[in-house]
């Protein structure tokens, strides 16, 4: 019986070149992985609702999610909150009106005296101006809060969208070099059969074999992550058929951003909130009104007989320490609050330099990854034709290819993260899609 022949000859390497020149997938071919595998079944038992949408835009998906977004109840109750504040200052008075009835009478039972009055809560001067302007800036302030949930909404599925377009480039392309490689076994296999090739080959071509179907698994798992991802922040199993964005032409940080405009909101309404309970004073003023019977019985002498209008108003004083010290503490509120704004527009112009320099590395990386991938096209053309005249061997042309199809993916990718960048920089400027 002969030895079991390991080593390919030069006629066995010449034809398992022409074997590979034959059915092995072009390179164009697997920069354009197809859609559907029909011959490759998913690898990961799982339910994946998510499907296109013709008819759905990003706009559109962001106002779906907004509706189902646990910040709605939160920014529609600081709409009512605004609402109620601007009712109060439209009252005439600073407060609720109190009536009073009071009976009395003599130990003889002949003199009875009964008094009815009415006692108003007054404003102070110009408290009720500030009122006003308390409402006006806790209405802006819900405004500004809405623009900004929503601009934080938008970050969430534009992160969203993208990280399920990386994952599918990358399950994609983990798809096309499953097929390829199945394609590769199966000629050496046949090879193999009519004693062409060595079983050596046969076991190499098994082994990438076996290596791409486990990077298939892990692309597809980490798509569907990705997939449920948008799903669990927009509560929709749809996404749109288009999401690209155009760069915005912001240079810099405005002030109209967002995520700034929220934070000063909040500022402003605490100025408007401390003058307010400024003007208060030492409390409100009351205005009483009042009638008092004075009427006898059987005659009695002592009686007034007689009604009489009494009209008072009492001013509270004396009441600034007891005030300050709320002031005080709405002024470290505000401190907080200026802080917290210096300290935002701090970060997002680190935000916004990193992202302008994200965008423009990955614009020259992505040049540079497009040149790679033609290069190494043309690098696993010539590798074939070597191996197909017995120069190589069946290791080194793998070799090879592996690094074409790296060089494949690397473009594709970047080419998905600069249309990602320009999201994210559209983001950090505060732009909304």
């Amino acid at each position: 019986m002969n030895a079991l022949n390991l080593y390919p000859s030069g006629r066995a390497a010449a034809a398992l070149g022409a074997a590979l020149l034959s059915f092995a997938t072009q390179a164009e071919d697997i920069a354009r992985p197809p859609e559907f595998h029909r011959n490759i079944q998913p690898t990961i038992d799982h339910f994946d609702p998510i499907e296109v949408d013709p008819t759905l835009n990003l706009t559109q998906v962001i106002d779906l999610t907004l509706e189902k977004y646990p910040d709605s109840a939160w920014l529609a109750a600081q709409e009512a909150e605004a609402a109620a504040i601007l009712e109060r200052s439209k009252s005439w008075t600073s407060g609720a009106a109190r009536a009073g009835l009071a009976y009395q009478e003599a130990t003889s039972g002949t003199l009875h005296y009964i008094d009815a009055i009415v006692q108003v809560p007054l404003w102070n001067p110009g408290q009720r101006d500030a009122e006003r302007s308390l409402a006006d800036r806790a209405q802006a302030d819900a405004e500004s809060q809405s623009k900004a949930v929503r601009l934080r909404v938008a970050g969430l599925i534009r992160t969203a969208l993208w990280d399920m377009e990386l994952q599918k480039v990358r399950h994609q392309q983990a798809l096309a070099e499953v097929d390829t490689y199945g394609q590769l076994f199966d000629k050496i296999r046949r090879r193999v059969e009519l004693g062409d090739l060595p079983e050596a080959d046969l076991l190499l071509a098994e082994t990438e074999l076996l290596q791409k179907r486990s990077a298939l698994t892990l692309a597809e798992a980490e798509f569907m992550h990705a997939r449920k991802r948008y799903a669990t922040i927009t509560q929709t199993s749809r996404i749109p058929p288009e999401f690209n964005e155009n760069l915005a032409e912001l240079g810099e940080i405005q002030k109209i951003h967002p995520a700034l405009a929220a934070l000063n909101g909040r500022i402003e309404r605490k100025k408007a909130q401390i003058e307010a309970l400024r003007l208060t004073g030492s409390g409100q003023p009351d205005l009483t009104v009042g009638i008092n019977s004075d009427r006898p019985s059987d005659h009695d002498s002592r009686s007034n007989n007689t009604e009489s209008f009494n009209i008072a108003v009492s001013v509270p004083f004396g009441g600034s320490a007891h005030l300050q010290p709320q002031i005080a503490a709405l002024q470290v509120e505000e401190s907080r609050l200026l802080a917290d704004y210096q300290q935002l527009y701090r970060d997002l112009e680190l935000a916004h330099h990193e992202a302008e320099h994200n965008l423009e590395v990955n614009k020259a990386e992505l040049k540079i990854a497009e040149e790679m991938r033609q290069v190494a096209e043309a690098h696993m053309r010539m590798m074939e034709i070597s191996f197909s005249a017995g120069e190589i061997d069946l290791m080194d042309l793998l070799r090879v290819k592996a690094r074409t199809q790296q060089a494949i993916l690397n473009a594709k990718e970047r080419s998905v993260i600069l249309q990602r960048d320009i999201a994210l920089y559209n983001q950090t400027v505060g732009m909304m899609p």
